[in-house]
């Protein structure tokens, strides 16, 4: 079959079922286009003929006076089979398939996604779903999900294949508002009739602009190819994986969802530790990650400073280091007499650095840059969690950022808390700088300590 990249790349696309009505999303589409910087031809296929923003309807593919690289189907499941025909003998190389009440939905739709299968397969034709909003390409602003604003068409570095409808579609929306979380491309398998994890796997690992692979899977199709594709990419970017039916009851879920197969998860587990993919279990950890990857180098050991002005907070925080195997940094001597300029008490200098209330006497820019200068040069050191109040002001933050970003040279992130408006006001300001931000340190502490796995596992696959 033919590598999905010359569908990705493809440079014009035809919409089967494109509409006059606004409303619809044959029509949703081809405004999502021109509105979002494709710069290639677009054609409608409506056999009532029509046109819609200047794009003209044809009533076959075959009628379409260029050529075709990539359909999008957005048409009832029967009328598909007949399609993908006319598709082939056009010479078109991808073809996206919206519709959903396939294989999901009971044998009248599984035959007709075994028929689509192997019309795909005769005509070397990549087929991505049925059952999904298909594919984001961010290089060329070519998509077929008719959801995408042009926040999600902005260029980024996240590559994200999910096996899902819609719910791709959402998320990658919501990730898009956010420049640390935008992405390269994205391909959503749905059914996965042709297209499917490992080919995915495969494309985002050798895509130049992607830094990062994100997966939403329910099942895996070819288990050591899986296995196999996810070890050589693991040598070169991170991949994170988010599996949907965990449980019983979810994977009874996935079987109507997209008709997918139960996976055991034990099994699961021991394969993803194998290949040093990053399994996790929540949206909220996967884009917390993100975060960390893209604006953190890898850390190079499991030790780790902590920066506090609460006890508490350093508390719990070791606590959840112990939990995920990272230790404490031991700071040596020089690192300690540096740390005296700024921290009057010798037991506040230890690991974790206390703040309180040597910074009321100091302020907040000196205390705070002398410690992290101090830390970044103690090479036993290899991480840096700054735990702060959020008190100050965002602009206060001006200087610690500036310091992180030109001198850091380990993890360094950042947790703030306080006001609820301080703390909107100070996340906001460090995204914009750059710097890895958390809501609480223990999630910052998590994010290390998988980083620092990913760093291992790397290493050993290159070895």
């Amino acid at each position: 079959m033919r590598p999905i990249k010359e569908v990705l790349e493809s440079k014009n696309i035809a919409i089967f079922g494109a509409s006059q009505d606004p409303a619809k999303p044959g029509a949703l589409l081809i405004d999502t286009l021109r509105q979002n910087g494709f710069k290639g031809r677009i054609a409608g296929i409506n056999p009532k003929g029509g046109e819609f923003q200047g794009v003209p309807f044809y009533r076959s593919i075959e009628a379409v006076p260029f050529d075709v690289g990539l359909v999008s189907m957005i048409i009832p499941p029967a009328a598909v089979p007949e399609a993908l025909r006319a598709c082939a003998r056009k010479g078109v190389k991808g073809a996206v398939i919206s519709s959903e009440g396939f294989a999901e939905s009971g044998d009248g739709g599984r035959a007709i996604q075994q028929e689509i299968r192997a019309i795909l397969r005769q005509a070397d034709i990549r087929g991505f779903g049925p059952n999904t909003l298909g594919l984001v390409n961010t290089e060329t602003g070519l998509t077929t999900s008719y959801f995408a604003n042009r926040n999600m068409l902005t260029p980024g570095t996240v590559g994200f294949a999910a096996q899902s409808g819609i719910f791709v579609g959402a998320l990658l929306m919501h990730m898009s508002a956010f420049p640390v979380y935008r992405i390269s491309k994205g391909l959503g398998l749905g059914n996965k009739v042709d297209v499917d994890e490992s080919d995915a796997l495969e494309y985002l690992a050798g895509d130049a602009q992607t830094r990062i692979i994100g997966l939403y899977l329910e099942d895996i199709r070819d288990g050591q190819r899986f296995f196999e594709a996810a070890r050589r990419a693991v040598r070169q970017k991170p991949v994170i994986l988010l599996k949907g039916g965990r449980s019983q009851a979810g994977s009874a879920a996935t079987a109507s969802h997209t008709a997918s197969l139960a996976v055991n998860d034990a099994v699961l587990d021991g394969v993803l530790r194998q290949t040093g993919v990053v399994r996790l279990n929540g949206i909220d950890e996967m884009l917390s990650l993100f975060m960390g990857f893209q604006w953190a180098p890898l850390p190079r050991g499991n030790r780790i400073a902590l920066v506090t002005f609460s006890g508490a907070q350093a508390i719990m925080s070791i606590d959840r280091a112990s939990e995920v195997d990272l230790t404490l940094s031991r700071f040596k001597a020089e690192t300690l007499d540096r740390l005296a300029a700024v921290i009057a008490t010798a037991s506040k200098r230890k690991n974790p650095v206390d703040t309180y209330p040597d910074m009321n006497v100091h302020g907040f820019e000196k205390t705070s840059l002398a410690i992290l200068e101090a830390l970044f040069d103690d090479d036993g050191v290899d991480g840096i969690l700054f735990i702060s109040f959020a008190a100050y002001g965002a602009e206060m933050l001006g200087p610690l950022a500036k310091t992180i970003k030109e001198k850091a040279n380990k993890p360094v992130f950042v947790s703030l808390l306080g006001d609820p408006g301080q703390e909107n006001a100070c996340r906001a300001f460090l995204m914009e700088q750059e710097i890895p931000y958390f809501d609480y340190p223990e999630k910052g502490i998590e994010v290390f300590a998988r980083m620092w796995r990913y760093a291992q596992q790397r290493a050993a696959g290159r070895a």
